[in-house]
């Protein structure tokens, strides 16, 4: 049982076993073995089930005594029913059913969409409405209205979406974004506008930081008129959204979230992680001969950098999941590094991180932002309190 493949094996057999001894007509099983004394086998293993550590030999085998009714079964006899129970390689049904899953985000996944259960979005005053968390993805929308907001005095409200609460099932938020995934952005037209009253919604964090600087950023500060500078900033803004998914739904799924630890995955997107950091390494290094840094764009910071950054900057900061940046050796890419402490080094950056977050350091949270003001109103608490 020392490979990883064979103790994930017996890890899914001892919690499959423990399961089934349950029920009260398996229990007879047990060979004349007192209740009370199945019962502390079965809580023992399940307590290591749930810690995540591979179970001893010796408990393997106590439940496999017991649920196969013999006394004789040895380390050999429990290999081979391992692999018997648990062939190597997972064979897919012909049709799948839906079973729930376990882990922090199990309960939530469902593979219906639509909403599950009625609740209206809140309105603020401004014309702009977010509807958000401030994870990686919300935190690109946030760093951008903040941006917009130094730039041009753009104001806005922001109310959070606690996805692991499911509000992004409510009826409201499906009507903003049938996909129900954060960010979602509602656009009421001014008064002054003659077209129709209905607001404008926009989800895809991507397709939100296009629309607001096709509508807000008149002077192209953020999103260039210039072919060159444009078709390199949504060439990046694209590699992000295509490219993130492998690092949040892959490395950080199996790596930080999943209920158990698989090799064979963490691996297979712990690499593609660090093949995309190296892909961004060598661009800002200039080594892929297209200019390279100060950021993503040469000496123009854009929308490309705000979606980039929540990902892979706060990855190389330590911010994303606790322990990747050792396991991941970071100091291997310092020139994105650098360009990651440039970034949170902004002040609309480091503002907007703050936006629609309900975790960590209180003076790193404010769940809602209706006004600028708000962020001095947080800055004072946190003075008060300290």
């Amino acid at each position: 049982f020392r490979s990883s493949r064979v103790r994930f094996r017996r890890l899914a057999l001892q919690s499959a076993l423990a399961s089934r001894f349950e029920s009260a007509p398996l229990q007879k099983k047990a060979g004349g073995m007192r209740p009370s004394i199945v019962r502390r086998l079965i809580h023992r293993t399940r307590s290591t089930t749930t810690g995540l550590r591979s179970p001893s030999a010796f408990q393997l085998n106590q439940l496999l005594v017991l649920f196969a009714g013999t006394t004789t079964m040895g380390s050999s006899g429990t290999r081979r029913y391992a692999q018997e129970a648990f062939p190597e390689g997972y064979v897919p049904p012909e049709v799948w059913e839906y079973k729930p899953q376990g882990g922090k985000w199990g309960s939530l996944n469902k593979p219906i969409a639509g909403p599950q259960s009625e609740k209206e979005l809140p309105k603020g005053q401004h014309p702009l409405q977010l509807h958000s968390m401030a994870t990686p993805n919300g935190v690109k929308a946030t760093v951008l209205l903040e941006e917009l907001h130094d730039a041009y005095g753009l104001e806005y409200d922001a109310y959070p979406i606690n996805i692991g609460e499911g509000d992004q099932f409510t009826s409201g938020f499906v009507q903003a974004n049938p996909n129900s995934k954060i960010p979602a952005l509602v656009h009421y037209p001014e008064e002054k506008e003659a077209s129709s009253s209905k607001p404008r919604t926009v989800f895809e964090s991507g397709a939100i930081l296009m629309y607001l600087c096709e509508q807000f950023d008149k002077k192209h500060l953020f999103l260039p008129m210039e072919t060159d500078k444009r078709a390199e900033t949504l060439s990046w803004l694209f590699w992000q959204m295509g490219s993130a998914p492998y690092l949040g739904g892959g490395f950080g799924h199996f790596y930080h979230y999943a209920p158990v630890k698989i090799e064979y995955a963490i691996d297979r997107f712990t690499m593609e992680t660090k093949r995309q950091l190296d892909v961004l390494e060598r661009h800002l290094s200039g080594k892929d001969g297209r200019g390279g840094g100060p950021y993503m764009v040469g000496d123009t910071y854009t929308i490309a950098d705000m979606a980039i950054w929540p990902w892979y900057g706060a990855l190389l900061l330590g911010r994303l999941y606790e322990g990747s940046d050792k396991f991941l050796q970071v100091d291997q890419y310092p020139h994105v590094l650098e360009w990651a402490k440039r970034i949170d080094a902004r002040a609309a950056v480091q503002r907007g991180r703050k936006v629609n977050r309900m975790w960590g350091e209180a003076s790193e949270q404010l769940p809602e932002r209706h006004s600028a003001k708000d962020f001095e109103r947080l800055v004072q608490q946190s003075a008060s309190s300290a």
